[in-house]
């Protein structure tokens, strides 16, 4: 039975490492496109144009919604965000979620630790968005007291890394 259990556990990491390293073949753009749930983060990337600058070298960090965190936003607003004429407010809320520089969940860690349990980012669009913890859980924080769990850390890509977060944060 050990033998088993060691077989199938030696067979899965191999799996799981064989996709993570493919994965890190592809730009962050890339990799979001490959994945289902990132549909409407990635028609609001192209939206707002900011594909080509999200292929660029970097390394960046983003903090990923979900597209049931865009469903947590009201529908008429998200599709007024998505016209052309609000091109330039959706590009503000977009990289209020990309960091410059690549920065995994054990950096994270790091900085909460020596920051009491908080650490403050500047966002792209220069705007600051605060991580905390708060119940065992690693949280956003943004510019208006709204929280988003990071749901999933490190997902890994060419050009920087994806946390998972399970709402959209907004500036000011």
């Amino acid at each position: 039975m050990k033998k088993l259990i060691f077989i199938t556990s030696t067979l899965f990491l191999f799996v799981v490492s064989q996709s993570m390293f493919a994965q890190s073949k592809k730009d962050i753009v890339d990799v979001a496109a490959s994945v289902n749930d990132f549909s409407t983060l990635v028609t609001a990337v192209k939206a707002a144009d900011l594909v080509d600058a999200l292929k660029g070298d970097g390394p960046f960090t983003v903090f990923a919604p979900t597209n049931d965190a865009f469903a947590k936003i009201d529908s008429k607003t998200l599709n007024s965000l998505l016209e052309p004429a609000n091109k330039t407010k959706l590009a503000s809320i977009l990289t209020y979620h990309v960091v410059s520089g690549k920065i995994d969940a054990g950096a994270v860690v790091k900085a909460l630790k020596s920051g009491g349990g908080k650490a403050e980012l500047t966002t792209l669009n220069g705007a600051k968005l605060k991580v905390l913890k708060k119940d065992g859980k690693i949280w956003l924080k943004d510019q208006n007291g709204n929280y988003s769990q990071i749901v999933k850390t490190d997902v890994m890509a060419s050009n920087g890394v994806i946390h998972v977060i399970g709402d959209v944060v907004m500036p000011k």
